[in-house]
């Protein structure tokens, strides 16, 4: 067979065996390539295994292998196979028994929050355990750590806000009575909100968070630093949502996030779409968070709540979420959620941007927006004084009734 092969005597080409082998290597399987290798030393014939060896940088042995394979094919591996079993590299695990023992002693004291780890207080990176590794006495790699770390079910996470802290003992039985009070409203056919302030926003060119189809190449500019613009300052989007039509209003402020706000936003939500949706109503029911502008504790928002109902002559309910539970408030995964999905990656540069941007919010359950700004001043610091608490018509819930309580317009009551 090996004389069918050889080519007529002569110089050997050295140059023509690296083009080919080049050529075709990066497409052949280990096996297949120690076949060419012994292929062209048959075919270049005496000389010819040191002339591949030098053209190729190919290693005499598998060079002979090649050779073995060709010539004597009951020496060849089995059908599909391209090494004998067992052969190869074997893996450093293999080779150093201990080492993944040793990384899961680094890692596991991190998880557990083990504050003698000698990690506890730096980047947990695989470079740095493979530091740490080799310092134990292995030679090993980051990239070796990190594909054992894989194996281990380790992955890069990020934090995620699940703890609440300390859960005040009733609070199961808030969810139980705020739930309880918007059936019964939203069987009367009055209105639900939920409301809260979305997170303040920098306006201008900074970055925002996530990606849109842009020409390839051809990112938007940003700025690097996020500093604040002195002119431009930040956005405070203040959300009115109707849980029984799906509808939202949002306020984007550009003063202090303050209870004055707050039920300015509520007001301009009643006048705009809720008074012409609600023609017959006579009670609000409010949902609202526990702390922020529109906080149980705040005095500001009860007094701004009262003159609401007197202006509209509804009385006013609100129930407010127990503290630590702000997640579970409707408008959070009904509208601020979707307002964060339809501007992601977009700079917001400026308050009309903003406003835009917000306005036209979708989603597939059909949630319409409205929004406007809000340029007007509202002052922090406001206090109320105990006269002025005595003059609202504050009607307590028998049931936690610092977080369930209604306002009654004063305009209503002849005693007043």
């Amino acid at each position: 067979m090996w004389g069918l092969l050889r080519y007529a005597p002569g110089v050997i080409d050295e140059g023509a065996i690296r083009t080919r082998y080049g050529a075709l290597a990066p497409a052949l399987d280990e096996r297949a390539r120690r076949l060419i290798l012994g292929a062209e030393v048959v075919a270049a014939g005496r000389g010819g295994q040191a002339a591949v060896a030098r053209a190729t940088g190919a290693s005499a042995a598998t060079i002979r292998r090649g050779m073995t394979e060709i010539g004597e094919p009951s020496a060849g591996l089995a059908r599909g196979r391209i090494r004998r079993p067992g052969g190869g590299r074997k893996r450093t695990v293999e080779l150093d028994p201990t080492l993944r023992r040793d990384l899961e002693a680094l890692i596991e004291p991190v998880s557990l929050g083990d504050p003698e780890s000698p990690l506890r207080w730096t980047t947990k990176s695989v470079r740095r355990l493979a530091a740490e590794l080799e310092r134990g006495g292995h030679r090993v790699s980051y990239r070796i750590v990190a594909e054992l770390l894989h194996e281990l079910g380790y992955s890069l996470q990020a934090n995620r806000k699940v703890l609440e802290g300390t859960n005040h003992p009733d609070r199961n039985a808030q969810f139980e009575h705020l739930n309880a009070a918007v059936q019964l409203q939203l069987s009367l056919g009055q209105p639900v909100i939920s409301v809260d302030t979305k997170k303040k926003e920098l306006v201008g060119p900074f970055r925002n968070g996530g990606r849109e189809l842009r020409p390839k190449g051809n990112p938007e500019a940003v700025r690097m630093h996020d500093f604040v613009i002195d002119e431009l300052g930040r956005a405070s989007p203040y959300g009115v949502y109707d849980i029984g039509q799906n509808e939202a209003w949002v306020s984007v402020g550009t003063d202090h996030d303050t209870a004055a706000f707050a039920v300015e936003s509520i007001r301009r939500w009643w006048h705009t779409m809720g008074a012409p949706l609600y023609p017959d109503a006579s009670r609000l029911l409010i949902t609202a968070d526990a702390g922020g502008s529109n906080g149980y504790r705040l005095r500001l928002w009860k007094l701004e709540i009262q003159r609401l109902a007197d202006e509209t002559g509804l009385e006013i309910a609100v129930c407010h979420f127990p503290p630590g539970t702000s997640k579970w408030n409707k408008i959070e995964h009904r509208l601020f959620s979707a307002i964060s999905q339809n501007w992601r990656a977009k700079p917001l540069v400026s308050h009309e941007v903003i406003v835009k941007l917000i306005a036209a919010t979708t989603t597939r359950t059909g949630l319409r927006v409205r929004s406007e700004l809000d340029p007007n001043r509202y002052p922090a610091g406001v206090t109320v004084s105990d006269a002025e608490m005595e003059t609202l018509y504050l009607r307590p819930d028998a049931f936690h009734g610092e977080w369930n309580y209604s306002l009654i317009p004063r305009n209503m009551l002849p005693h007043v």
